[in-house]
């Protein structure tokens, strides 16, 4: 058996997925608290989008499964030894994107490289060709007269594989559903049709059949080609971003973790109690606020890189390094992020604190704790939210230009960041090399429009007045 390797950011993601679950199970027992997730779940957009999000959030969870392979397994476990590599669950999903390796460029579905190398030929002349690749059309004899069709017969295959796997799926779903309400299959059919149902189960199964085909057509032409072709290195780039996947999340959700408590707390606080403590609470985030983050953020990677320097025998890989590096980036990017929101929070709970039903329950003597907690905070959690959507979409973007200044995340770590970074100088290059920055962009953008679309649907869900 592989040794299960756990990381800092592993055991975090992990917990922030049972956090949420366990919010959704203690929901369920609440109707106050289910009320706005009831309106989400009556929202086109907002299913839509969960696919989604569930999408990403599943190639980031089984990235996040890291293990250590057996070398060589004699039976007894005091002779078990395994590699010093770290992989994940993905990667060997990913196995045959991961070894298939090129020497160097290759465009998006290509037979041969991208640049020419010194070749000799039969007659023994030298001329400079573009090679076949070892890996990307190799089962084609004459890529010439064979590519195109092979191309469209396996995105054919892929869209009818797509497509039964879709059938399947919404046929099992509505037989379940035609059980619970008890109704025949064809009315439950003809509900889903027609819209009428509870949820919106039309563009939640119209959604996962579009991306059912899309991942299936990839899959196929992933088989025998480089989709989004390779890098400098020869590495597939359709891999690299769909490890990158688990860094974007990562680095937007540990960062929102980090800085969510303390400007809630802090926010509500000056808001609230005035006087000394709100002048504390001020002068705390002013200062903090007049440190230029990147500045702040460069100087805490450069001391950390100076501790694992001199400490190298406590990391038996580079991926721990990686990941610490990773782990402290999100600490100071919600240590220096936290100020915006906490501002936005104390203007709203300074006009809160003034409204008739407030003023009423300090006349009853409720506590401070009870009106915080009842009364102010479910008036603020649409403004939380927001603000917490553009953070982690900005927080996504962030990552790219910190790497481009070499203070994000470490450079052997997958990441769009790292992608576009290397992309930029690619981009000099005659002819150019676009697909790396593509596909970064492709992937990031739709995460982060999910991401805020969903936002908006719960903001309005959580907004008393318009409830």
């Amino acid at each position: 058996m592989p040794q299960l390797v756990i990381l800092w950011t592993d055991a975090l993601l992990f917990l922030l997925v049972i956090i949420a679950g366990s919010f959704a199970v203690i929901s369920q027992r609440h109707p106050h608290l289910m009320a706005p997730w009831r309106i989400v779940a009556h929202s086109r957009i907002g299913m839509g989008t969960i696919v989604i999000l569930s999408l990403y959030l599943g190639i980031a969870l089984l990235d996040s499964v890291h293990i250590r392979p057996l070398l060589q397994d004699t039976g007894a476990a005091q002779k078990q030894r395994y590699s010093t590599e770290i992989i994940s669950v993905l990667d060997l999903i990913l196995t045959p994107l991961r070894t298939r390796q090129e020497k160097t460029y290759s465009a998006p579905l290509a037979t041969h490289s991208y640049t020419k190398e010194m070749m000799q030929l039969p007659d023994g002349r030298t001329v400079q060709h573009y090679p076949r690749l070892t890996y990307g059309g190799a089962h084609l004899k004459d890529p010439k007269q064979e590519q195109l069709s092979d191309i469209l017969w396996r995105t054919g295959l892929g869209l009818l594989y797509g497509l039964i796997l879709w059938l399947a799926l919404s046929t099992g779903i509505i037989f379940i559903l035609s059980k619970r309400t008890r109704t025949n299959f064809k009315q439950q059919l003809r509900k889903i049709l027609t819209k009428t149902t509870d949820l919106p189960w039309f563009t939640i199964l119209s959604v996962i059949g579009i991306l059912l085909v899309l991942i299936s057509i990839m899959v196929q032409l992933s088989i025998s080609y480089h989709l989004f072709g390779t890098d400098k290195v020869g590495e597939d780039v359709l891999y690299q971003t769909l490890k990158s996947i688990r860094t974007g999340l990562v680095i937007g959700t540990l960062t929102t973790l980090v800085m969510l408590p303390a400007a809630l707390v802090l926010g509500l606080a000056a808001g609230y109690f005035q006087g000394i403590t709100d002048d504390l609470i001020q002068y705390l985030y002013t200062t903090l606020s007049s440190i230029p983050s990147v500045l702040l953020i460069a100087a805490a990677i450069l001391l950390l890189q100076v501790y694992m320097n001199t400490h190298a025998e406590d990391f038996t890989s580079l991926v721990e390094r990686a990941d610490l590096r990773l782990l402290f980036l999100c600490i100071i990017l919600g240590i220096t992020s936290w100020t915006g929101l906490c501002r936005l929070l104390r203007g709203e709970t300074l006009k809160l604190r003034e409204l008739d039903y407030i003023q009423a329950s300090q006349a009853f003597g409720v506590s401070s704790f009870s009106i915080l907690y009842r009364h102010i905070m479910p008036n603020i959690l649409h403004l939380v939210l927001i603000q917490v959507a553009l953070d982690f979409s900005g927080l996504v973007l962030a990552e790219a230009v910190l790497s481009y200044v070499n203070i994000g995340v470490d450079p052997t770590m997958n990441s769009w960041g790292n992608m576009i970074n290397s992309a930029r100088l690619e981009l000099a290059r005659e002819p150019m090399v676009w697909w790396s920055l593509a596909a970064a962009f492709v992937f990031m953008f739709t995460l982060v429009l999910a991401a805020n679309l969903f936002a908006d649907v719960v903001r309005d869900a959580l907004d008393p007045r318009l409830r």
